[in-house]
């Protein structure tokens, strides 16, 4: 068979965050997996959790925003049966001051009953998305459902987790896997910089993709661009493992 497949969503996202790429993924022998990341407030239980749902031997990892976080400490708690790795739109540095504070603030006013989780919720998609996609009154709702099934315990367990998340920069420079590093051109909560510098560090067989008219968003913004980058990568991860469809 193929190589098997784990997907990790981010904050406030589930398995629909990957939906339009599916396609890329779900091959009549491909095992794939979709772990949640709103069940535990620590990276290193998130990705235990995770790993605990794969199937024995090589698989890659896929990771999106948080999931991407998760997705390297997948690759610190299982070095040795690391076939891939996607990173999209995320970071291998720990949380800024900044950034954690805002997190705080977050968690903080969801406490008090200052503010509501709706009104948290409906406050990211300016934020996430790409200016000419604000507007998108079916992605919107999508990124507004999504919010509602993670739940405001969820949210605030993945915002946690997020903010006490480790500097994993070291663990990308021992990935020998073919890798993928991916993020929107316009990405304003991992920006660009954060993606050159994680190809940067991983020892080779990268490629990193910038996606036009994208935000933070990209695996819903630009679907296609996204499929493509990660098909050419699913390739890569099969020749590496000597996997096919008759295996």
């Amino acid at each position: 068979m193929t190589t098997p497949l784990l997907l990790l969503p981010g904050i406030m996202n589930d398995g629909r965050v990957w939906m339009p790429v599916r396609g890329a993924f779900v091959q009549t022998d491909r095992p794939l997996v979709v772990a949640r990341t709103d069940l535990h407030d620590h990276v290193t239980a998130i990705a235990a959790a995770a790993i605990s749902l794969m199937p024995e031997g090589p698989f890659a990892v896929a990771g999106f925003s948080l999931g991407g976080y998760v997705s390297l400490e997948v690759c610190r708690q299982a070095a040795d049966r690391i076939a891939g790795l996607a990173l999209i739109d995320t970071g291998a540095r720990s949380d800024t001051p900044e950034s954690s504070g805002n997190r705080r603030q977050m968690i903080e006013a969801l406490d008090s009953g200052n503010s509501t989780y709706a009104e948290v919720a409906g406050s990211f998609p300016p934020k996430l998305l790409h200016p000419a996609h604000v507007e998108d009154a079916a992605l919107v709702g999508l990124l507004a459902d999504m919010a509602r099934a993670v739940g405001r315990d969820g949210f605030k367990r993945q915002q946690t987790a997020a903010m006490n998340r480790p500097d994993n920069r070291a663990v990308l420079r021992g990935v020998r896997a073919p890798a993928l590093v991916l993020c929107g051109a316009d990405d304003k909560v991992t920006p660009p910089e954060l993606s050159d510098e994680m190809a940067g560090l991983l020892p080779g067989g990268v490629e990193r993709v910038a996606v036009a008219t994208a935000g933070h968003m990209s695996t819903l913004e630009q679907p296609a661009a996204v499929t493509t980058a990660l098909a050419r990568w699913l390739q890569r991860v099969d020749a590496a493992t000597g996997s096919s469809g008759t295996r």
